[in-house]
């Protein structure tokens, strides 16, 4: 066989191989930062995962250093400033705080956001956020996708199911809001 049939050969062989995706781990601890959409990246916490028979348990620990003290609409919400307020707001029913793969529901559920100008006064709860959640390998991103909290201001029917199911989450332009991305590393 010739010096360039071989090359050719082995450059086939290198192409035709498989290759592999690696999963995000749901294991461990890891931490959460939100990219604004003036570039910066802001360390909001960490969520730690331990595996179970289907999938993972989570737990989410918002660095409250990063977080300040807004009374909003009679209540205290933790907030980060920026060009927008930013509000996290804890799912406030019991849930099961599990994920796998493809079940990423609670955990989205647990990293629901509200948004309001610096100059807006009170809490307006039709401005929830929520990021919805994908397996970029070695990462979960999360997308800001309009949510109204106003749905999670009763328990809800069925405690069983996350809230703001897909039909229930409205696109963002990207880059219109302050908190752009979600990461999970």
């Amino acid at each position: 066989m010739s010096r360039i049939a071989t090359i050719l050969v082995a450059c086939a062989a290198v192409t035709a191989a498989p290759t592999t995706l690696r999963a995000f781990e749901f294991d461990g601890r890891k931490n959460v930062t939100l990219e604004t959409s003036d570039g910066d990246t802001v360390a909001v916490g960490s969520i730690t995962f331990s595996k179970a028979a289907e999938g993972a348990t989570f737990a989410v620990a918002m660095d409250q250093g990063r977080f300040k003290d807004f009374f909003l609409s009679m209540r205290e919400f933790k907030c980060l400033e920026g060009k927008e307020i930013l509000c996290h707001v804890p799912y406030p029913y019991a849930n099961p705080r599990t994920v796998a793969a493809d079940k990423l529901g609670w955990l989205e559920a647990s990293l629901i956001f509200m948004f309001k100008t610096p100059a807006q006064f009170g809490a307006t709860l039709a401005n929830g956020l929520v990021y919805e959640l994908k397996d970029e390998s070695e990462a979960l991103v999360g997308t800001p996708r309009l949510v109204d909290l106003n749905e999670i201001a009763a328990p809800p029917d069925d405690a069983s199911r996350p809230p703001f199911p897909p039909d229930d989450r409205l696109d963002v332009e990207p880059g219109s809001r302050w908190g752009a991305r979600l990461v999970i590393r």
